[in-house]
């Protein structure tokens, strides 16, 4: 009877061992490690990350020179952004299972809506996070795995990062706009090489600072002022180490972006580097729209440019709003060059600066 009691308790050990291992996979034979291996154990090899959204917003962001993050076309982007999506690859970890009633309403969920993150290391797919909805109460988030190792998973799990509350979704934005670097020049005076400022409906605004030898000379529409002040000129050019654009286009569409560049900017702005680099900007006022009351009707009329924003034109292509009150310290010559003549010049935006 002992040896027949052992003997039960031995058959019952195996039944357990082997429910326990069926318990390990899911329904489609997936293990769980195949379920939930999301993180990456060394987020110095990852070398480039493709975010798709929603709405097929696509946003590749590739390691550069000097493990600098920059987008597909080597434009500058915000480290900080890509230093929470490093965090989250790193210390992402599962937090539990999606319950089995809700298992097919979120499959459905996010085979219509998810964020897709495809992680590349030294240069080859490593995997594939599918980011759906965020649990009730906010504190996870569910995921679905797609791993150059295990294949893709059939059913989602539910995910969170170490150490922190809150969804995780949020960190994978695909809008180009909000991985945008703020500024356009960072530059020192030995870095200038010459600036060129182009007014196209007032001319005489235009001026141009070039170096010329050891020294800088100022020229207006190509005249070589006199009596310019060289510690003028230094205080000048010392304005270009801080020049940061104030928001992203966030306002016109494409087909109004086109309209707007098809129309002459009121200024161009050209700064060339000492290292051969040039930079142009399109500088282009923004036109404010009221509307008055007239009896039942409503009236639009079109009145005196934004005397706070105009619209420019960036190296990459992109349309952003700058401030006049930041841009100024660069766009009015006047300031700095008493010499300038300006007889006869209408008044800038209702903001000229006397000399």
């Amino acid at each position: 009877m002992k040896r027949f009691g052992t003997l039960i308790i031995g058959i019952g050990v195996i039944i357990g061992l082997v429910w326990f291992s069926l318990y390990l996979m899911d329904n489609s034979g997936k293990s769980v490690t195949e379920l939930i291996d999301f993180s990456v154990k060394n987020t110095d090899d990852i070398t480039k990350v493709i975010i798709t959204d929603e709405w097929e917003n696509k946003l590749e962001i590739v390691k550069g020179e000097n493990d600098e993050w920059e987008d597909a076309e080597g434009h500058c982007l915000q480290q900080q952004n890509m230093d929470f999506i490093l965090e989250a690859f790193e210390k992402i970890e599962f937090k539990g299972y999606v319950p089995d009633n809700s298992i097919e309403r979120y499959i459905g969920h996010m085979s219509a809506q998810h964020v897709k993150v495809e992680i590349f290391t030294k240069g080859e797919w490593l995997k594939t996070w599918y980011i759906g909805p965020s649990t009730k109460d906010h504190y996870g988030q569910v995921m679905l795995l797609d791993s150059k190792e295990f294949g893709k998973s059939d059913y989602p799990v539910i995910m969170k990062i170490k150490t922190l509350n809150g969804i995780i979704k949020p960190r994978f934005n695909a809008d180009y706009r909000e991985w945008m670097c703020r500024d356009i020049f960072s530059l020192s005076l030995d870095e200038i090489k010459s600036v060129d400022l182009n007014y196209n409906d007032e001319p005489k605004r235009s001026f141009t600072v070039k170096r010329e030898g050891a020294t800088f000379n100022v020229y207006q529409q190509d005249e070589l002022l006199p009596e310019v002040d060289t510690a003028n000129i230094f205080r000048y050019l010392n304005n270009y180490k801080d020049i940061n654009f104030n928001r992203p286009n966030y306002e016109l569409n494409a087909i109004q972006v086109d309209s707007l560049r098809r129309t002459e900017p009121f200024c161009i702005l050209t700064v060339e580097e000492m290292n051969g680099n040039n930079t142009a900007l399109k500088l282009y006022r923004i036109e404010t729209i009221e509307k008055n009351d007239m009896l039942d009707n409503e009236s639009i009329e079109l009145v005196n440019t934004n005397n706070d924003l105009f619209w420019c034109e960036v190296p990459s292509g992109a349309l952003v709003k700058c401030q006049y009150f930041h841009f100024d310290k660069i766009l009015l010559g006047n300031v700095y060059f008493s010499s300038m003549d300006l007889s006869g010049v209408k008044t800038f935006n209702g903001r000229v600066q006397k000399n």
